[in-house]
């Protein structure tokens, strides 16, 4: 099974990912509800897989990619976010990011987990 670490600000929309997740077989490893804690409990755990929310307080969700990244060049994440600017999609994937999800359209959640999983 694969891990994922979720990082929102919002509870409800961690506890809303992790129910479909968890209903697709994914094990949501952490949570992280500010990118210092994304960016920690991805050194503590190692998931296979990152669902990252932009603004988040602390540290938002570009700058803990960022540092995710410099940790692990080989980190899967994908950006979850109602801020899909082009801007930001564009810096994201600059960044590394695997793909760019927008809130709340989640249709795509699945699959997009599903093609980065692949080897």
């Amino acid at each position: 099974m694969k891990t994922i670490l979720i990082a929102d600000d919002s509870a409800f929309m961690r506890k809303w990912l992790r129910n479909i997740l968890e209903k697709h077989a994914y094990v949501v490893i952490a949570e992280a509800a500010n990118g210092i804690d994304a960016v920690r409990l991805y050194q503590k755990h190692h998931p296979d897989m990152v669902l990252l929310d932009i603004i988040m307080p602390v540290t938002d969700g570009l700058t803990a990619l960022k540092k995710i990244k410099q940790l692990d060049q080989c980190a899967n994440i994908i950006i979850v976010s109602s801020l899909a600017t082009k801007e930001n999609v564009m810096v994201a994937l600059q960044h590394g990011a695997k793909d760019f999800i927008i809130k709340p359209y989640f249709h795509n959640l699945i699959p997009t987990l599903e093609k980065i999983s692949k080897p």
